[in-house]
């Protein structure tokens, strides 16, 4: 009876983050190197992209722990990318059309574009409100103008609920960290 001897092999994957844009004339474009806003996360890691790539992606980017990204999809959209609200926010992280516009987001209701977004406003919030998350939260779904109007939480059910509905579904995410739902 021959003797077979079966060698592992270990490959690492190179580690790097994939961006591409389509042109007007529909040809991709890669880079690992993004010039402008016009580029978004397509891969990295060696994964492919997923949801939850693109929320740790764009989490680890703009300095947010990832369940606290995946609460504010939650509460925005449920996690419905093609989602509109009555007074006009688009997308996964329900994105006003001129926030958008201002963050160089062209297509809120691209995953990709949405969570890039979402996360930068989100990081915006935070550093104007000096990591405060309770009223970065509130600015947020109120607007930073309110929010300072206040010196905090409007008094508003809708952004006070938001805010500790938020709350609630980070610590959840932060407790069962695989979960999207």
């Amino acid at each position: 009876m021959p003797i077979c001897i079966f060698f592992l092999i270990s490959v690492s994957s190179v580690d790097a983050t994939i961006y591409r844009y389509t042109d007007e004339n529909g040809r991709l474009h890669f880079t690992d190197v993004p010039t402008n806003t016009i580029y978004q996360f397509y891969r990295g890691d060696g994964q492919e992209l997923s949801l939850g790539n693109l929320i740790d992606h764009y989490a680890d980017r703009f300095h947010l722990d990832s369940a606290l990204v995946k609460a504010v999809i939650k509460v925005e959209s449920d996690f419905n990318p093609k989602v509109v609200s009555r007074k006009g926010a688009q997308g996964l992280m329900q994105l006003m059309p001129g926030t958008a516009r201002e963050i160089g987001v062209s297509d809120p209701f691209d995953p990709g574009q949405s969570i890039y977004g979402g996360t930068y406003y989100l990081r915006q919030m935070l550093d104007t409100f000096d990591s405060n998350l309770d009223h970065a939260l509130a600015a947020y779904n109120a607007g930073p103008t309110t929010v300072k109007r206040y010196g905090g939480i409007p008094p508003y059910d809708e952004t006070q609920n938001y805010v500790q509905r938020v709350k609630k579904y980070r610590d959840y995410y932060q407790k069962f960290s695989g979960q999207l739902d």
